[in-house]
């Protein structure tokens, strides 16, 4: 775990999704009350597996001679209240930061939306940095629903997933639709996707689209 969060962090970079040392990816250990994150300011050029800080679910730290991420507790909060989660990714990408600095959702009017969300991406609460009170605001906005990204106000992304690779495919897929959205707004008001045709949309690439496995 500690080698796949590790090279998932150079899919940030590589997606333009951070800038400096900002933005963050964890994983949940399999079978463990575990996760493995980024440790705090380090550099994206100086991360190695052996960098990585693994903590508990409570976010104290286990293993590991760096301090972690100072989203750590948030990170722990949704791992406690989400068992499904196994990966959280953090970015101030700057289309969805521009949509969140605005508190407003972003909506569906792109199938592309519709495949990965199932609907708008939503909005989170406002929330300080360092406790677990974005956390909170995090699964409060997404249990239940079908986006696995949350806008947090004021802030920038929070993405989940089954795994890792997910959440990171969650955020660097809300910052694309973030920069297309906005540039349709530049040329007017873009058209909904009715509901049903959203439905149908996400069931199918959900259930369908890509390679299955025989069953």
């Amino acid at each position: 775990m500690r080698e796949n969060v590790c090279a998932l962090h150079r899919e940030l970079v590589r997606n333009n999704l951070v800038a400096w040392t900002a933005g963050n990816v964890s994983g949940r250990v399999p079978g463990e009350d575990l996760f493995v994150i980024k440790p705090s300011g380090v550099s994206y050029d100086d991360l190695t597996p052996e960098s990585m800080v693994v903590c508990d679910l409570d976010g104290d730290l286990v293993e590991g001679s760096l301090a972690p991420s100072s989203d750590t507790a948030a990170h722990a909060y949704i791992y406690r209240h989400m068992p499904e989660v196994n990966g959280v990714v953090h970015t101030h990408s700057t289309y969805a930061s521009a949509w969140a600095a605005r508190g407003e959702p972003i909506p569906c009017v792109l199938t592309a939306m519709a495949d990965e969300f199932g609907g708008e991406i939503p909005v989170g609460p406002f929330a300080l940095i360092g406790g677990d009170d974005i956390g909170k605001g995090v699964v409060a906005t997404l249990r239940g629903g079908r986006s696995p990204a949350v806008l947090m106000r004021n802030h920038g992304v929070f993405a989940i997933g089954d795994s890792p690779k997910a959440a990171v495919k969650a955020a660097v897929m809300c910052e694309d639709v973030a920069r297309t959205v906005h540039v349709s707004r530049q040329l007017g008001e873009p058209l909904p996707i009715p509901q049903d045709d959203v439905d149908r949309l996400y069931d199918r690439y959900q259930n369908v689209y890509g390679q299955r496995s025989n069953r």
